[in-house]
């Protein structure tokens, strides 16, 4: 079964506690505190993989979590890392936010792509230690893996795609020009799916996609087209068969304008993208019945090209595939969508997010809600991130909280057991 569209759940693992301990040994006096820090939550990662052609594995596993951090523990130990859960995509999957639609990622590549990251691991009560609070009672509690619900949309990544009506010969175009094997008969929609197929030239080749036929009311979901249209997003071209024989009463002007209209509606910048008119069986071409000249005429009006083949005979195949290569000679490289979804997207609050500011042994602790899932995304180990944090603090007003509570020029603030000195 083949399957382009489908919407997830996905966790991060949430970072490990942070232990109270102290260290007792024999012979060893004021040992101190010794808890270790929780471990990190692990990852959500994507990676495309090479030979996956559908997303049929997530329709029947719609939630994905990864492994939560372990806790820390007594002697300094360390909780351990949650495992990473790296889930596997077809290459030309694009991942979108649910709730906006937004492009989060494109996966047209072999890099791996980390979704969401793991809460971190929370302070064990060695980091609490201070000369007036020499046996801390406390530690920290790793924080929670962000959550959120995904669409993947499968987009298949090939250079050229064929359209056109319902037998017009398009899967048997692919099996002769391609090691591909679709499925062929003397039906409409024989074809399901989407096949691509890879087309050598010389020593280079181009990949070959044969979408489905479409009928007349294919964008607004009639037939099989609405459902794949997506999958020539990417196409730098596109060859429009035609049945040049007429062979099932359809008039060759009329099937080309009623494709060209759909198209038109799905996507204005699809249906203007390149295309070369190719009549099909052209072996069994009855002059006297199709009025050529004002076919070749209305193609010649449009700015198209035109070639003639028979997929049956492999009349013209030859041709088509040397002028389709120079065709993409000329063309600009694969359509690749950018992000347009950013972290900010994720934590932005709908209105001023509130926090309690509390002194305690001259150290300001500050929390809440909004700035607790802001802290599970950020790498403190990191510059930019850091400063990514110093920006949305200011943006949101918790600075301003904490001047109007006292927080001076000079003084220590903790954020769930991150402390640093408050600078304005």
């Amino acid at each position: 079964m083949f399957s382009d569209y489908v919407k997830i759940y996905i966790k991060a693992g949430n970072g490990g506690n942070g232990c109270v301990s102290f260290r007792r040994e024999k012979y060893v006096a004021k040992g101190g505190p010794d808890g270790g820090d929780g471990g990190r939550g692990g990852n959500i990662v994507f990676q495309a993989e090479v030979g996956k052609d559908t997303l049929i594995d997530f329709r029947y596993k719609r939630k994905y979590v990864a492994e939560n951090g372990g806790n820390g523990a007594g002697a300094k130990f360390h909780g351990k890392n949650g495992a990473d859960l790296i889930i596997k995509v077809p290459k030309g999957t694009v991942i979108r936010d649910a709730a906006t639609g937004k492009v989060i990622k494109d996966l047209s590549d072999d890099e791996p792509f980390i979704c969401l990251r793991g809460g971190k691991g929370g302070w064990g009560n060695k980091h609490f230690a201070t000369p007036t609070r020499q046996i801390p009672r406390f530690a920290k509690n790793g924080i929670d893996g962000p959550e959120k619900e995904v669409i993947l949309e499968l987009k298949m990544i090939a250079d050229v795609g064929l359209i056109g009506m319902p037998s017009v010969g398009k899967s048997s175009l692919l099996s002769q020009i391609s090691a591909a094997r679709p499925k062929i008969a003397d039906y409409h929609f024989t074809t399901l799916s989407p096949n691509l197929g890879v087309v050598p030239v010389d020593e280079s080749a181009f990949v070959c996609a044969d979408i489905p036929g479409l009928i007349e009311g294919a964008s607004d979901g009639a037939g099989l087209g609405h459902d794949f249209l997506r999958h020539i997003d990417r196409c730098r071209l596109l060859l429009h068969l035609v049945d040049i024989s007429q062979s099932e009463g359809r008039n060759v002007i009329d099937d080309l304008k009623a494709i060209d209209d759909e198209l038109y509606k799905y996507s204005p910048e699809l249906a203007s993208r390149p295309q070369i008119v190719v009549a099909n069986k052209a072996d069994a071409l009855d002059k006297n019945s199709v009025d050529v000249d004002a076919f070749e005429k209305y193609v010649a009006g449009t700015g198209r090209s035109l070639l003639y083949i028979s997929a049956a005979t492999g009349e013209g195949i030859k041709e088509l595939i040397r002028f389709v290569k120079t065709e993409l000679d000329k063309l600009p490289p694969l359509t690749v969508y950018e992000a347009e979804y950013t972290e900010e997207d994720d934590i932005k609050p709908e209105d001023t997010p509130e926090v309690t500011v509390t002194k305690d042994e001259g150290v300001w602790n500050v929390e809440g809600a909004w700035l607790y899932k802001l802290m599970g995304r950020i790498n403190f180990d990191d510059r930019e991130s850091m400063a990514y944090f110093d920006k949305m603090l200011r943006k949101y007003g918790i600075y301003d909280q904490m001047e109007a509570q006292g927080v001076c020029d000079g003084d220590v603030v903790s954020l769930y057991g991150f402390e640093y000195e408050y600078v304005k």
